[in-house]
């Protein structure tokens, strides 16, 4: 290609660049209009089921290079700008920063979004039930290492709702500032992310290393930045904030290692259309309690995607999804029999069955 033949693209480039910044700013004028008018009725600014609606139809009409990955990527970041310009709202998450809930807090609130790094799952609850966080982002479950205890002890505890799920990859590194893995003598990381990497420490013999669980992978990474012949497993967005070199990527045992979060807040969603719902339900003492709940939801057409028992205070109780919306009306009958018993945690947009 000439010089003369490249000039005119690039000015062809910055021609789009600036419409696209004319339409954008036009977006945020009409965004601004409807902030008014729900802080007039006292409407949530953040609606999941409004984001994928618009997701979904421009992914229906879309005809060029962008996948679906790339629209939700592009316009997550602009909702995200939207809702800071009328009201910015902290986020709190499960630090420190660059771990594995606050990638998932980025990814849906995105850059532009005020961040507060908690230490602690009930801290979190904490923060956003006292209203100094408007929303907190928890693990609930990974795909390797099962339902997180804390979290569920939290539902049962406040008063909070679930508004979104988020699904991670997971991949962990292997970072040191040693040049070879036999001068290591200590590794850092969190127990789940030692247990989920057991196959890689032992193909390289660093099952025989003193392992050092700590309550962050993170914070591995910044220990190991600092001390001589240690080592962490960590995240490579932890390893690269504390210039922690990288030995090894993506060390996992499993390749569909996945961590679901939730998102939680002081609102409830409207119906999407293809929603679920969590609930936490503690049966009577009687025999076929249980039986009976599960029929009355299959005679009802009602789908439950997880069933998983927990104690809570010494009593037996289980976290459950289904699909569909708590005002859908084949629900809301099962809910309202089961009241004395369920507890229910939030609707909202479905984003994977299972993990």
């Amino acid at each position: 290609m000439n010089e003369h033949g490249l000039l005119d693209l690039r000015n062809k480039l910055d021609s789009i660049d600036e419409e696209l910044l004319k339409l954008i700013n036009e977006r945020m004028e009409v965004v601004h209009q409807v902030g008014v008018l729900k802080a007039k009725s006292g409407g949530a600014i953040y609606r999941p089921e409004r984001e994928k609606e618009i997701i979904d139809r421009l992914e229906t009409m879309n005809s060029g290079k962008l996948n679906r990955a790339a629209i939700e990527a592009l316009f997550l970041e602009i909702f995200a700008i939207s809702r800071n310009l009328e009201l910015p709202e902290n986020v709190a998450y499960l630090g420190p920063e660059g771990s594995f809930t606050h990638q998932a807090a980025e990814g849906r609130f995105g850059a532009m979004s005020s961040y507060v790094s908690i230490a602690s799952i009930n801290g979190i609850f904490r923060e956003v039930d006292t209203k100094k966080a408007k929303f907190g982002v928890v693990p609930i479950e990974n795909s390797s290492n099962g339902i997180v205890t804390d979290t569920i002890n939290c539902l049962n505890k406040y008063n909070l709702k679930i508004i979104a799920e988020v699904v991670l990859d997971i991949h962990h590194t292997f970072a040191s500032t040693c040049d070879k893995v036999q001068d290591i003598k200590r590794i850092y990381s969190k127990d789940i992310a030692f247990e989920q990497c057991r196959k890689f420490l032992a193909n390289f013999g660093l099952d025989e290393v003193e392992q050092i669980p700590i309550e962050s992978t993170t914070k591995a990474a910044k220990l190991a930045a600092k001390e001589p012949f240690s080592a962490a497993i960590c995240p490579h967005v932890g390893a690269k904030l504390n210039n922690l070199p990288i030995l090894f990527e993506n060390i996992e045992d499993k390749d569909n290692n996945k961590t679901r979060f939730f998102i939680i807040s002081d609102f409830e969603n409207a119906q999407s259309g293809n929603d679920k719902t969590s609930i936490l339900v503690e049966f009577p003492d009687r025999q076929g309690a249980l039986v009976e709940f599960l029929t009355d939801f299959n005679n009802s057409g009602i789908n439950l995607t997880k069933i998983k028992s927990h104690i809570v205070h010494g009593n037996s109780i289980f976290f459950i999804d289904f699909d569909g919306h708590k005002d859908d009306e084949n629900v809301k009958g099962i809910l309202e029999k089961h009241k004395d018993t369920i507890k229910v945690l939030g609707s909202y947009v479905k984003e994977i069955n299972d993990i």
